[in-house]
């Protein structure tokens, strides 16, 4: 028997979700997930709070948290709406985030570090943990509401779809599989969320989607979530009367979103209550980011609300005399959100390099520069620069596109909780409008901010499966590069650059492979050996072989590994032995890296898949 049913997971900054697809019967439901309200109080909602809370020994009764599938891997770990909406008030034992710890180049994504700099005795937990954790949470919940309603699945008999950011790096989407397998979910397949966002935006529209975009179109998905801003491009074409989708362009990874929003509201709130002389604690103000949250979501929806009050109680109070209160108001409001993260600014305007301290305190890379309109300018800018370097991308974009300063988008979906907004989405289509001296791209109607990256998911798999339903071409969302010792005689004083190999040009496709033939390359066995690893979102002219004369200044580093490869047959350890690099791309989406003894059946694998300590 074949697969019966497709799942598609989206694995959240800040909130998680799960969609089911019966293929015979060709429905799609989101599932809802059960999770802990309360001490002894369970309930389902929509989505998962991506939120963990470690509590003290001594905190809540033994049995106070009893799930039905409780895993014993979880070590005492809460998951959920009260692990979120508890943490804010116990901020040293709440994990927030751990995807974007998952995907920080600078840390080892399984050392246990988190709650950050947090100072707690019991165990902190690492980011492939916190994800494996969400995952296998999502997966028991489902299978628990199926078997409530009779139904009792096997997930061999199905197909799981996870999702990723399309800006996620390759070492960050292994570890999102990994995480995946880890919680019992076998192998996924990886799809990028805006490319997720765009299929739950056609099954919504029916049929009716091949009206609302045309050949020629240049569709910017615009994803701006709780904790990542995401961009992507899709080109509309038409092939003997069908249109074609192609992504042609991704973002760099952004963190800066929802969660950057709720501390500018804080931080303007804090110095409100300092004007009127009342002061709070570092505790207080995490607390004061969550209750701002919560306004600006309710305000921002609802044109309605003039202002919402705002109290702040004082650590261990229960009276009403040891709160400090204070209003969140419109204006206040748009001044921070509209003018501060989607300011009026010009194409032109890119975001800010920050000068950096000789001496930083470590953490998650976030971005620099809070305006949203300037990162988004410069995707606009770069996703120029990449089509121009291809001519495939050229003429499937156009010479007209390609002559303008940036690719302009002709159509926007939004997508992310951010966008549930209208006053933001007007603001982003006004910003398109004045950079491109004339009307904006047109909003695609029937987005989804809150389930369309699961739901997307879920229909992939569906469209996989069966084979039928529409396919957007995309593959590698960039360029990946291996780095290549030169081989001159040494120079005092000067050290010679690193060249790159091109192994994976942007946009291979998922199943298939490369064999790299016509270069000299040489491999060290028997002992350790270094590689480094490196990428480009702009270079998709480049083809598998190229040879670039300087890696460093051309391309963005993403991993180093050092392993210590098994030695080659009849070669003394140490001594360089012909190779020819094969790059596969498997049907699941991940990249393998095999290195090809040209004299003999050996070969090794080279996994990116650890970072840079």
């Amino acid at each position: 028997m074949g697969q019966q049913f497709s799942l598609g997971i989206d694995l959240g900054t800040t909130n998680s979700a799960i969609a089911f697809t019966d293929v015979e019967g060709d429905q799609t439901e989101v599932f809802a997930i059960t999770q802990f309200l309360g001490p002894n109080q369970i309930g389902e909602k929509p989505t998962l709070p991506s939120a963990l809370y470690i509590p003290h020994p001594d905190e809540f009764p033994k049995e106070a948290f009893p799930l039905p599938w409780l895993s014993q891997n979880s070590g005492g770990a809460i998951i959920g709406s009260f692990a979120r909406d508890h943490g804010a008030l116990v901020p040293d034992r709440l994990i927030t985030s751990a995807k974007s710890w998952l995907s920080n180049p600078l840390m080892d994504a399984r050392q246990r570090v988190l709650p950050w700099q947090s100072e707690i005795r019991e165990e902190k937990r690492s980011a492939f943990d916190c994800s494996r954790l969400y995952l296998e949470h999502i997966k028991e919940s489902f299978l628990s509401s199926a078997r409530a309603r009779g139904l009792n699945f096997d997930l061999a008999d199905g197909l799981v779809v996870l999702t990723v950011p399309a800006s996620f790096d390759d070492v960050a989407r292994n570890l999102t599989a990994e995480a995946a397998e880890a919680a019992g979910l076998g192998k996924v397949i990886l799809l990028e969320e805006p490319l997720a966002a765009f299929y739950a935006w056609t099954a919504q529209a029916g049929k009716e989607w091949r009206s609302q975009v045309r050949p020629g179109d240049i569709v910017l998905v615009c994803d701006v979530g709780g904790g990542t801003a995401d961009f992507s491009l899709i080109a509309v074409s038409e092939n003997a009367g069908v249109l074609d989708l192609d992504r042609i362009s991704v973002g760099e990874h952004i963190l800066l979103g929802g969660d950057n929003m709720d501390l500018a509201l804080a931080y303007a709130l804090r110095a409100r209550l300092e004007a009127d002389g009342k002061s709070i604690n570092d505790r207080q103000f995490l607390t004061l980011v969550h209750s701002a949250s919560k306004a600006k979501v309710a305000m921002l929806e609802d044109d309605a609300l003039d202002e919402l009050p705002i109290a702040v109680p004082s650590r261990g109070s229960g009276l009403l005399g040891g709160t400090v209160s204070v209003k969140l108001d419109r204006a206040t409001l748009e001044q921070v959100i509209l003018d501060g993260f989607f300011a009026r600014t010009g194409i032109e305007d890119l975001p800010q390099k920050a000068r950096r301290g000789g001496l930083q305190e470590f953490g998650l890379p976030y971005a620099s520069d809070p305006v949203i309109s300037k990162h988004l300018a410069r995707f606009l800018t770069r996703s120029l620069e990449n089509a121009r370097s291809s001519q495939a991308l050229t003429a499937l974009v156009g010479a007209e596109a390609c002559s303008r300063p940036f690719l302009t988008p002709t159509a926007v979906l939004f997508n992310g909780g951010v966008f549930k907004a209208a006053p933001i989405r007007r603001r982003v289509l006004e910003l398109l409008a004045s950079w491109n001296d004339g009307p904006a791209g047109r909003e695609l109607a029937g987005y989804q901010p809150d389930l369309a990256v699961a739901k997307g998911a879920s229909f992939l798999g569906r469209n996989r499966i069966t084979g039928k339903g529409i396919r957007i071409k995309a593959g590698a969302s960039r360029s990946y590069y291996i780095g290549l010792e030169t081989s001159m005689p040494a120079v005092p004083g000067f050290r010679p650059p690193l060249k790159a190999l091109c192994v994976v040009p942007q946009g291979m496709e998922e199943g298939t492979e490369v064999l790299i033939e016509g270069q000299d390359l040489a491999l060290i066995t028997g002992q350790p050996a270094e590689f480094r690893f490196f990428s480009s979102e702009v270079r998709s002219g480049d083809i598998a072989g190229l040879i670039l004369p300087d890696a460093e200044r051309e391309l963005l580093e993403i991993s180093l590994l050092e392993v210590d490869l098994p030695a080659a047959p009849d070669a003394p350890a140490g001594q360089p032995v012909p190779v020819r690099v094969n790059a596969v791309v498997t049907d699941l989406g991940n990249l393998e890296l095999w290195m090809k003894h040209t004299k003999s059946d050996r070969r090794w694998k080279v996994e990116f898949q650890v970072r840079t300590e």
